[in-house]
Formats: C-alpha cells, structure tokens, sequence
C-alpha cells in the first residue's frame, strides 16, 4: 500500500489536498482476500459482485442462448456445487449455465456465475479435464479477480485526474499515460491466469481428479489457437501462453498430489464421452445459416441477401453485418411492440430519431414502413448539437405476430456509399419455403469405438471419416494423427459426415 501511494505521488506530482483525498479513498477501500488472506485495495463490495453478476447474467443468456441438455446441466450443476463448497468461498451461491455457442470458452463474472459454451465441452475428453477448467473459473472468483481488476483500473483513473487537475502540462500526455497504464494492468490479467490455474488444481484435487489432464488440455486449447492462426506472444495476453501453462499446471499437480493414492483418483474418460454424445458442433443451422451471402432462418422461415463480403454475425437476440472498413452497420432484430407504426415510434423516443422521411410499403409481400432518420451527435459538455450525425435507414416488417427490423447505418458524410447496400439487403427480405433449406440438421458429436488397432489417422481411415476432418477430429480428440488407438477405444466423429 505505502509503495503504491508513494508511485502515485511521485508519478503525477499531484497537490497536497488531492493526494490526501487519494490516500482516504485507498485505505478506506482495504478488504482481505479470501484465497490469500491479505489485504488488498478494493473499491468494489462483494455486494456490489453480487449485483453485478445478477445483472450480467440476464445479457449474457440473451446474448448467447442456453444450450437445453438437461443431463449434462445436471452434470455441471453436481459438479459446480460440489466445488464450491470445498472453495475459498463456500458461502457463495453459484451458477453454472451451458452457453449455446460454438466458441471454445468458459468464463466467469462475479457474483458465483461461471458459464461453458458448448463448444468447450465438446473438446472436453474426460471429466477430469471439464474439473480442472471449472476449478479455474471458480478460482476467478474466489480471488475476487474481477473486483481486483476493477480497483486497479479505478486508481489509475484517480491517479490520471488527480494529475491533470494538477498539472496543465499532463493534459499533453494524459494519452500516453493512460496508455502505459493499460500495459501495466496486462500484469493483473496473466497473474490471475496462473492463479487461477492453481486454484484450478487445487479445487479439482480435492473433488477427486487427475488435474495432469487438466494440464493436458491446454495442448488442445494451443493447436486450436494455431490452427485459427493467432500467435499472442504471453508477454502481450491477458491469458498465459498454452504452452506456458502446460508445465506449469503439471507441476502443480505433482504438488497436489503428494501424499494422495494418484490411482484413486478420478479421470472418467468413458463416463464424459457418453454424456457428450449427440452434442452440438460448430454453428447450428436450426437458428439461422448463411450461405453464398443469403442468411436463412429455417425456424422463423425466412431469408435475406447480404453484401459481399460482409462480415455477419448471428446471436439470439440479433443479427450485425459491417464491411471490413467498419464504416457502417446492419442491424436485424425483433421487435416487442404490436404495430409497425408502435415500432417506429419507439425508436423515434429511444434513439432521439429526427425523421427525414417516412413511408408505408410491402416488402416480399408483407406490410412495412421505411423511415429514414439522424440521430444528430450533440457536445456531452454543453448538450448542443455538433453539426455531425449518424444516419439510419430503418425498415419495419411485419409478419403476423412478428415485426422484423433492420437499422442500416453510417456518418451521414459516408451513407450514400452505403446506401444501395442497405436497400438491396433489406428489400428482398422474403419468406422462406425451400424444404431443403428449412430441414436442416447441425453436426453432432458422434462416439464411436475403434474397430482396429492403429494410428489416430489409420483408424479414421477404418472408419470411413472424410479426409478433410482428419486435423479436426485429432484436435477434438485431444490426439495426433500419428498417436496409437487400440481396438475398442471410444472417439468422436461427426454425425453428418460419418459413413454407418
């Protein structure tokens, strides 16, 4: 504490009432930190945690979807609760959710709100691996990490405005500190990675699991990092390196493990891999696709073009589209009102719309109403308007029960760039009736046992798998091509290219 208010004083210079406001607020703000049992600074309450996350949770769900399995929620919420007990924090109540997303991840928020997609399950190979990762989300928040991250930002920022109020020089520099400040806070992010891995071993340990496998993971977490193409040296990331980590998680599972009968404990290879049978893997189709830049939603049954090479991204609530130069943005919803002109309305109040021009039309057959509109950028200092402004045209559709909206946006001095853009995506909205497009299925995870002894890649070969997922399906397996499979070995493949 004394050397962090010394830097702060000497690094910005500031006067003596500021200084002493400064220290009041730092050590009125000291708490102990449950997994350490130091104090340490924090300007955010547990409470404070605890309403963060019951708020967080809500957006997040929207924002992802939950993947509806009810055996292996049950299994994540037996395991969640049984870690948590044993963890620095056995008072909390957690929450353990399966987000529906292809993205291999898990994370945590404060509060006890620890969340998988279900792409990570489906890399998971055993339950000791899935353990060792919960063990390290839980850590996250039994070190109360986020509310340490949020304290070191909050004294940077006390530090920067104690320093510009004092010295009009540093106005020039404020930039460049506030910059050096980022970096200085990369720090916190890894040193809670590798505190979490620990804490990862530590609780996995005491549930009853082979944390070495949790170690073993990082090698898929890494050829999955190398076969997107990103290479983040560790000394750059808020996460450690994979590879980093690999070593350090074995070494300390030989620690945990001292003293313990290592054959007693749990793996659970078969017992996962049932579980995780028939699991979604990659996109799901069934929640809309694209394909030669035409979005299509076989479950709502409709289907509109895009621009070329525009990137778009589907979530639950939304659909967002943006060319590569990031000068405008297509938005698809849902709206909550009944009428096309209640929609209107409502976005005319919430976003401060200024209309140009409005206009009833059918678009594919259905009622709707175009409207084009400013949203006019106003000084935040004196509340008056800029002379700039964001331009959106909007177009409301409506379906039955269903009103569909697209906003298309961009500065007004670029919109007729985009314009045409706009119209051609909007316009030909239209229902869909393709069966082909309609029925689809998504890929699952398909276990199946060896029928030869071999290589990884001889035994895909055995089993007719498609050339093309050789490196996938290695990844997902947690193997090599050229790594040994015995006879009768369980694997995963997938559904829809695995010949029966």
């Amino acid at each position: 504490m004394r050397l962090l208010i010394k830097y702060i004083k000497m690094k910005f210079s500031i006067n003596s009432s500021l200084f002493c406001l400064l220290v009041i607020v730092l050590l009125s703000s000291c708490a102990r930190n449950p997994v350490t049992g130091k104090k340490e600074i924090m300007l955010m309450s547990e409470s404070q945690e605890l309403a963060l996350g019951a708020q967080s949770d809500p957006a997040i769900i929207a924002q992802y979807g939950l993947y509806q399995d009810e055996t292996l929620q049950a299994f994540i919420n037996e395991k969640g609760k049984e870690m948590g007990v044993i963890s620095h924090k056995p008072e909390l109540e957690y929450h353990f959710r399966i987000l529906d997303s292809p993205v291999v991840n898990a994370f945590a928020v404060p509060g006890g709100y620890v969340y998988f997609t279900r792409g990570i399950m489906a890399h998971f190979n055993n339950e000791a691996e899935f353990a060792g990762v919960l063990g390290h989300e839980i850590g996250h928040i039994t070190a109360r990490h986020s509310a340490k991250q949020y304290s070191a930002q909050m004294i940077g920022q006390l530090g920067l405005m104690a320093g510009v109020i004092a010295s009009e020089d540093f106005r020039s520099v404020a930039g460049d500190a506030s910059q050096a400040m980022g970096l200085l806070f990369l720090k916190f992010g890894r040193d809670h990675e590798s505190q979490s891995d620990e804490l990862g071993v530590q609780y996995s340990t005491k549930i009853g699991y082979n944390s070495h496998e949790m170690a073993d993971f990082f090698q898929t977490l890494n050829r999955i990092q190398e076969k997107a193409g990103v290479n983040i040296p560790s000394f750059l990331s808020t996460h450690p390196n994979p590879e980093d980590r690999f070593e350090k998680v074995h070494s300390h599972s030989d620690e945990a493990q001292k003293g313990l009968d290592v054959s007693q404990l749990k793996i659970n290879t078969h017992k996962y891999l049932n579980m995780i049978d028939g699991i979604v893997y990659g996109e799901d189709p069934r929640q809309g696709y694209t394909d030669n830049y035409v979005f299509y939603h076989p479950g709502l049954k409709f289907k509109f073009p895009y621009p070329a090479n525009w990137n778009l991204y589907n979530s639950p609530s939304q659909v967002q589209i943006a060319p590569e130069d990031g000068k405008a943005l297509i938005i698809f919803t849902l709206s909550q009102e009944k009428t096309l002109e209640a929609t209107a309305q409502a976005h005319i109040e919430k976003f401060k719309f200024t209309v140009i021009e409005s206009r009833n039309t059918r678009i594919g057959g259905f009622p709707a109403l175009i409207m084009l509109a400013d949203i006019k950028e106003e000084d935040p200092n004196t509340g008056k308007p800029t002379g700039k402004a964001i331009r959106v045209l909007n177009y409301y559709i409506q379906d039955g029960k269903m009103i569909y909206v697209f906003h298309g946006m961009s500065n007004d001095v670029d919109f007729n760039k985009y314009n045409n853009a706009f119209k051609q995506c909007m316009s030909n909205f239209n229902r869909l009736t393709d069966l082909s497009r309609i029925n689809v299925e998504p890929t699952r995870i398909k276990i199946v046992q060896s029928k030869v002894d071999g290589t990884l890649q001889n035994v895909l070969a055995n089993l007719d798998v498609n050339k093309d997922d050789y490196e996938e399906l290695s990844i997902i397996n947690g193997m090599l091509l050229t790594d040994l499979v015995e006879k009768g070995s369980m694997l995963k493949v997938f559904s829809q290219k695995y010949a029966k």
